[in-house]
């Protein structure tokens, strides 16, 4: 349940949801409806999406953390969640995932969709897509960023 509305969330944290120390961010774009790079690509937007441990995505202005207006979108569409995993040495690292929060019209992962209410991990200069929007989130940290240029210019 949200705090601020007392409306029921589609989506719950799981035990391991952890803050990143990792400044990640979601560069977002636009392509053209038939996918084609044109002269209306270009970046939209940087979300800044490590101040907290999970970002919901979806149209509902109220209670999701990134509002996406567009009409394919579900309520409560996907999120982005940080969790505190085993690394390679055993220590807990803290790590991006995607989940689709079971939406209608889908989320994608490099092209791919992915199952609903199945944790997806994120690595830098994937590309997510939200049901039928154009706009695409290129993820990225702040010492990558520079890739983002040249990600614009595909």
């Amino acid at each position: 349940t949200d705090a601020r509305t007392g409306r029921r969330l589609a989506y719950s944290e799981p035990p391991e949801a952890r803050v990143p120390t990792t400044r990640w961010r979601l560069y977002v774009f636009k392509k053209s409806a038939d996918g084609a790079s044109g002269d209306g690509d270009g970046l939209l937007d940087t979300l800044h999406i490590s101040r907290q441990s999970a970002y919901v995505f979806g149209r509902d202005p109220d209670t999701c953390d990134v509002h996406v207006g567009h009409p394919s979108l579900s309520g409560h569409h996907c999120a982005v969640q940080f969790r505190g995993v085993p690394g390679a040495t055993g220590a807990i690292v803290c790590r991006p995932y995607l989940i689709d929060l079971g939406s209608t019209n889908g989320t994608f992962l490099n092209g791919d969709r992915i199952e609903a209410a199945r944790y997806y991990e994120l690595r830098r200069m994937d590309v997510l897509t939200l049901g039928r929007s154009t706009r695409e989130y290129v993820v990225l940290t702040e010492k990558s960023a520079g890739l983002a240029k040249s990600t614009e210019q595909r």
